[in-house]
């Protein structure tokens, strides 16, 4: 089992910036990929960024070249830095870890809200 808490959203005017943190306890040497998802209002659940444990990474085409994920290896922590957010950015967070043998587990943090005002 995997514990994920995060921190770090809130409100922020268009073209603001925030940073997520996301830190995994557990049984965190099994996690393969840890990343990010966000849930806006009537929509479905996307990915945003998520990072390998071979340090591939990959980023939502919508969020490309103003989100930056990152991780402490050492902390257990994942990090999400969004420059230039949107209104349309807005909506709840969700850190994501996985582990992907012998098949794939998902664990879920509680979500985190991130409201930009345009």
């Amino acid at each position: 089992q995997v514990q994920l808490v995060e921190s770090g959203g809130g409100l922020v005017q268009a073209g603001g910036s925030l940073r997520l943190s996301c830190t995994a306890s557990g049984s965190v040497a099994r996690i393969d990929a840890m990343g990010w998802y966000r849930q806006a209002p009537g929509k479905q659940r996307e990915l945003v960024a998520i990072i390998e444990s071979a340090g591939i990474i990959n980023y939502a085409t919508s969020v490309k070249g103003r989100f930056t994920i990152s991780r402490d290896n050492a902390k257990n922590t994942v990090y999400l830095q969004m420059n230039g957010l949107k209104p349309e950015d807005t909506g709840v967070y969700y850190c994501n870890a996985q582990w992907r043998w012998p098949v794939r587990s998902d664990y879920w943090g509680q979500g985190t809200q991130v409201t930009v005002s345009s």
